[in-house]
């Protein structure tokens, strides 16, 4: 099969595309033929070795696909030819993968098998942080940063399904835009320097009772300053690079909370939780409550290319690796 290898910690470009033995699945594990493969912000950092799992090398990159079952091993109910979606530690960008079966959903009917791949970690994300840990209730409102991202979008879409006045932030109008279009009551340009005064006023001076943060750095700091009494600093990840320094006399005097996110430890922790969340997912897909946005389809082999317009923030939604896709 065809998989890209990264054989030293490097950037997308020095990933090899490779010729690589057929995986073949072990106890509990299934083979999936892999119909697509989604691309995370977390795939630059783990092939950097800048992300807290770090696989042993060499490692075929990518952590979320969707396909069809291709063979099976032992102790594992799921049938040859099922569709489904789900996680991998590593190993998505390839035309094959082996992942074990209790990381894997059955992909809802409805849907096609790229556009599942496309699903569970931002959606699962963002489920986590408004219902887990941000306890988020209707009529309560919430602040995304990096609005126009996968994990952006996906978070403006469910909250707006819980009930949530979804107010967005992002950089530049196109992507404030799309957020509006996704559910965002408002969207406010965060390249614009005063963002976080036109966001307090939107509120009369209130602040919001959470902000999802997936950016980190000096917008960390503005958004805690935009956080109403008892209000929750959602931390989510550090895509501008810079991990914050959240001064805790502001939490204390404003009863404020930072709190992490981080669904996939989660989810190995809580299978059953984990399953049951997608099922309450997929319910609000099946409803047309939300709908991954895929703004590219691109060949497998175009990886690279991909990847590095992802870690520049060339992207909205979410961008899928298509096995035996022209190029």
């Amino acid at each position: 099969m065809k998989a890209w290898l990264v054989e030293d910690w490097c950037t997308p470009e020095q990933m090899r595309w490779a010729d690589l033995p057929l995986p073949e699945p072990g106890p509990g594990q299934v083979r999936v033929k892999v119909a697509a493969a989604a691309l995370n912000f977390l795939d630059t950092l783990m092939m950097a070795g800048r992300y807290q799992e770090r696989p042993p090398l060499p490692f075929t990159p990518g952590v979320e696909l969707s396909g069809v079952v291709d063979a099976v091993g032992t102790g594992v109910e799921l049938a040859v030819g099922a569709g489904v979606c789900g996680l991998v530690s590593y190993g998505a960008f390839a035309e094959y993968a082996c992942v074990d079966a209790a990381d894997l959903y059955p992909a809802p009917d409805g849907i096609d098998l790229e556009t599942a791949a496309a699903l569970p970690v931002v959606y699962g994300t963002a489920h986590h942080a408004l219902v887990a840990r941000g306890r988020m209730q209707a009529g309560e409102t919430l602040l995304v940063l990096a609005a126009a991202g996968g994990v952006g979008l996906a978070t403006v879409q469910l909250g707006r399904a819980l009930g949530l006045t979804v107010l967005a932030a992002a950089g530049g109008a196109e992507k404030c835009a799309l957020a509006s279009q996704n559910g965002a009551a408002q969207a406010f340009d965060y390249t614009v320097p005063d963002w976080a005064e036109q966001v307090k006023a939107a509120t009369q001076g209130r602040g919001v009772d959470a902000v999802f943060d997936p950016v980190g750095g000096d917008y960390s700091a503005a958004a805690l300053r935009l956080l109403a009494v008892g209000g929750r600093l959602l931390v989510v990840g550090f895509a501008a690079g810079a991990i914050p320094q959240i001064p805790a006399n502001r939490l204390l005097l404003r009863d404020l909370s930072a709190v992490g996110v981080v669904w996939g430890p989660w989810r190995r922790r809580h299978r059953a939780a984990a399953a049951a969340q997608m099922a309450s997912l997929f319910d609000l897909w099946r409803a047309g409550a939300i709908a991954p946005l895929v703004s590219q389809r691109r060949p497998l082999a175009e990886a690279p290319a991909a990847i590095a317009d992802l870690g520049s923030r060339r992207t909205t939604g979410k961008v899928l690796l298509i096995p035996g896709a022209s190029v």
